[in-house]
């Protein structure tokens, strides 16, 4: 029943009275009606602003999107050459190697659907504040909150990835308007003004009726990962004021640690205590996560009685799963490995290169190169549970923000700080991934401030060429927890940037260091013809 009661936020809120019924799920697409033929009650106003929210399925998991962008860059996820393809004119070697350029196709996909986002908070904006959607005003004081909230979303999006970007907050502009660049700092200061204003306004509650929407712990939770970042994007240090944030988290006591790592990940996870902020999917009705096809072998179709066949892509880098300790829970719980079976347990066996098809399907902790991988190389991200006859698109909804971020936020804050307390904080949350061990769990704020037990250096055919090492990483021990926490849920390519790992670091067949212009993307060519206002990133 999950996906009925999701959908209905998304498709038809207006249908609270009934959140028990499945019945009239049919989809509404409020995105092609004309502004003039929008007539809403109060009852079914949030339905229609559904499409502010909604967008953000294609922002992150639109084809080379988001989840790309993050992933494909850092030292956790590769996809290399397959003997069945994915060579795709260079776009992931070139995303792994760090020699993207303004052509790269990511780039456009990632911009116009974060501005689509935009747009569509604009516009619910502007007709609740021009009374063209009439509804009272409490509720309008609280749904155009939660639209500005929406959008500071939209803007972190770019400000981390683009830094200098067009910027509009209007949406009755002349025709033929093109908006003007904002520069980082302009923009850092407005998403923070924007969020200090509409905290206040946002609801407080947490349960159905605000799931999958900007509350004020959501939007307090965007705040803190902005000042998290804040060096990084205007050289200035904010560590206190988001251990503040976090700590009025913490302290309103409505989110918990999930008893089980895997709770965060299931099909039915919406009601799991750890969520904060969900990009809620369906599908049927809200579908585009299709993660487990381009990382899932096309024989474990038959692993899960799949109605699609998947297409074998994306794997593990090993020099990341190296750094696991083997009693991790979150090892198994993220990634699928070794012997590969179907649903009733017989052996699969390779099937795309024709001189190896009598040999077992065995996801081994190996990669050759990134221009050609064997086809049962390299370990499979399986975070989110792949239910038993699953389509091309999973109903997981993704956790955006998660509470055990608020814990690690927050212990990384007191050790740049120079305070007591993080060691405690993080073996919160490693409590649950040691339970036959439960002592590996415990981590103390001297072990946090190691470097990281990560091996960088380039590294071919299951061999070092260049070894750098990670023990000279200031806290590098705490970045390998974020790693191993957050693998696989866009998070990693920030984190590698705060921990100044990105740009000095070699991975695999990334090799290119010491470019600092890499920490953030070139504005896609087109985007630069098409609006003579912006002037391409430095560097670039």
């Amino acid at each position: 029943m999950k996906k009925e009661l999701v959908n209905i936020f998304i498709f038809s809120l207006f249908m609270l009275g009934g959140l028990n019924s499945c019945t009239n799920l049919d989809e509404h697409i409020y995105s092609e009606i004309i502004a003039d033929d929008l007539k809403p009650t109060e009852e079914n106003v949030i339905s229609v602003v559904a499409p502010a929210y909604t967008t953000m399925r294609d922002v992150l998991f639109g084809w080379t999107g988001f989840f790309d962008v993050q992933e494909e860059s850092s030292d956790e996820i590769v996809t290399p050459g397959r003997p069945g393809g994915w060579v795709d004119g260079g776009i992931y070697k070139t995303m792994h190697c760090h020699t993207w350029t303004s052509l790269q196709s990511h780039l456009s996909g990632v911009w116009q659907n974060i501005y689509s986002g935009v747009n569509y908070c604009n516009r619910y904006i502007y007709q609740l504040e021009s009374g063209e959607l009439q509804v009272n005003e409490d509720l309008k004081v609280s749904l155009v909150a939660e639209l500005r909230a929406m959008r500071c979303l939209y803007y972190y999006l770019l400000l981390d990835n683009f830094r200098n970007v067009a910027f509009i907050d209007k949406f009755d502009v002349p025709d033929g308007y093109l908006p003007e660049q904002i520069t980082a700092n302009k923009l850092y200061e407005w998403i923070e003004s924007e969020l200090i204003a509409v905290i206040p306004q946002l609801s407080e509650v947490v349960d159905e009726s605000t799931y999958g929407r900007m509350t004020k712990w959501a939007a307090t939770f965007l705040l803190a990962r902005l000042y998290l970042n804040s060096e990084v994007y205007i050289g200035e240090k904010r560590y206190n004021e988001c251990a503040q944030l976090c700590t009025d988290i913490i302290e309103s006591n409505k989110y918990q640690l999930a008893e089980n790592f895997k709770d965060n990940f299931v099909t039915e996870n919406q009601n799991c205590p750890e969520i904060i902020f969900a990009v809620t999917f369906d599908e049927l009705l809200g579908g585009n996560f299709h993660y487990h096809m381009k990382t899932l072998h096309n024989e474990n179709q038959k692993t899960y009685n799949m109605i699609v066949q998947p297409w074998g892509g994306s794997c593990a880098i090993p020099q990341f799963i190296d750094t696991y300790d083997s009693d991790d829970g979150r090892l198994k719980d993220t990634w699928i490995m070794g012997q590969q079976y179907d649903y009733k347990g017989n052996i699969l066996y390779c099937s795309v290169e024709a001189s190896r098809k009598d040999d077992p399907l065995i996801f081994t902790n190996t990669a050759t190169n990134i221009d050609l991988c064997k086809e049962d190389e390299g370990y499979r991200l399986g975070k989110f549970e792949i239910k038993m006859g699953a389509l091309g698109s999973l109903s997981n909804d993704f956790p955006f923000f998660r509470y055990a971020d608020v814990y690690l936020m927050k212990a990384e804050c007191l050790l740049r700080m120079g305070q007591t307390g993080a060691g405690s904080l993080v073996t919160e949350v490693r409590k649950r991934n040691f339970k036959t061990n439960p002592d590996k769990a415990i981590v103390t704020d001297e072990d946090l401030k190691k470097g990281s037990c990560y091996r960088y250096g380039e590294f071919h055919d299951g061999s070092f060429v260049v070894e750098q090492g990670g023990d000279d990483i200031l806290f590098g021990r705490l970045l390998d927890e974020y790693g191993w926490e957050f693998a696989g849920e866009a998070h990693r390519r920030m984190d590698l940037i705060r921990f100044g790992v990105f740009t000095t670091k070699k991975w695999f067949c990334k090799t290119n260091i010491n470019d600092m212009k890499r920490i953030y993307f070139p504005i896609y060519e087109t985007v630069l013809n098409d609006n003579p206002k912006l002037k391409q990133n430095e560097g670039y």
